[in-house]
């Protein structure tokens, strides 16, 4: 049987990348999914997407960091679909790569008010939903650099471990209501995030794939098809046992 047959599902930032392998994913494990991003374009491309293999989904333009935004993404949901059992809250930016003396607040702030800021007003608008029918799931993107550091991602590293301590808090004040939050921790993952981060590192000399592949024990590099996978998963009902964890995905990149 489907994992998540008869879900009305939501997930931020899948106009691309993981955001969109998830909707697919959830879609084909018998959900309805809510597509949200701050491209229409993309969000749109990923809702024909669904629709073209047979799924159902709408599209909501969204930006995580607005709270207005967040409670009309979260009431687009209740009321075009009747309720909200699941969410991915996958939007986030990765910043400049700069040493943190040399990080400008401006950009420091804009990581933080989406990756970490954005996940707090979603978590806040979902769990308010989801108390009123029962409970539900829900996954938030953290990343490798929310489990240990890396030189030169100071705002991201911050705003990604800040995610997983939201989501131990989460689990813990609403486990006996019945909704479970985890996080993931993905590693070198094949998404326009990654291409980023690699042409400001090599200023283009090397491909992704070249220059992330050998840091990965299993190496290579991650699809968003693989993270969507265990995201389904962790909104499952076999998952009912899973609360407060923070899961790495990342071909055994902690593991070194």
């Amino acid at each position: 049987m489907a994992l998540l047959m008869n879900k009305v599902a939501l997930v931020t930032g899948a106009g691309a990348g993981i955001g969109r392998a998830t909707a697919i994913k959830f879609a084909e494990e018998g959900a309805t999914v809510v597509v949200s991003d701050i491209d229409p374009v993309g969000g749109q491309e990923t809702v024909d997407l669904v629709q073209a293999s047979g799924g159902e989904a709408s599209f909501i333009r969204a930006d995580v960091s607005s709270p207005s935004d967040v409670a009309a993404m979260v009431q687009h949901a209740v009321t075009t679909h009747g309720r909200l059992d699941c969410a991915c809250n996958n939007a986030g930016i990765e910043g400049k790569i700069a040493p943190l003396a040399e990080q400008a607040e401006a950009s420091f702030d804009r990581v933080l008010s989406v990756n970490l800021r954005g996940v707090f007003l979603c978590l806040r608008a979902e769990i308010t939903e989801m108390l009123k029918t029962g409970g539900g799931s829900i996954v938030n993107l953290s990343s490798v650099a929310g489990l240990i550091g890396f030189a030169g991602l100071s705002p991201y590293v911050a705003s990604k471990h800040g995610v997983n301590g939201l989501t131990k808090n989460a689990a813990l004040e609403y486990a006996k209501q019945g909704i479970r939050v985890n996080s993931i921790c993905p590693g070198g993952i094949d998404t326009r995030m990654l291409d980023s981060l690699a042409e400001q590192s090599t200023g283009g000399s090397m491909d992704t794939s070249e220059m992330m592949a050998p840091l990965h024990p299993i190496g290579r590099i991650g699809t968003p098809d693989e993270v969507a996978n265990l995201i389904a998963w962790l909104c499952s009902d076999r998952a009912s046992f899973v609360t407060g964890a923070h899961v790495p995905v990342d071909g055994g990149y902690v593991a070194q």
